[in-house]
């Protein structure tokens, strides 16, 4: 086996792993799974912008 059949091997591979990607990423199943992960930067309060300056103060 040379060179050129295993870089064709790898290619052939990583495109099948790209497009499993794709039907998994695009799946009806997982819609709901992603759009909740989706809105998890959402869910937590934030803190006030100024919260570390006003811990620097009161050293």
């Amino acid at each position: 086996m040379d060179i050129t059949t295993v870089r064709i091997v790898a290619t052939l591979v990583s495109f099948a792993l790209f497009l499993g990607i794709l039907v998994w990423a695009f799946s009806r199943g997982n819609r709901s799974r992603f759009e909740e992960a989706a809105q998890l930067p959402f869910a937590e309060q934030d803190a006030p912008l100024n919260s570390f300056k006003n811990e620097k103060n009161h050293e």
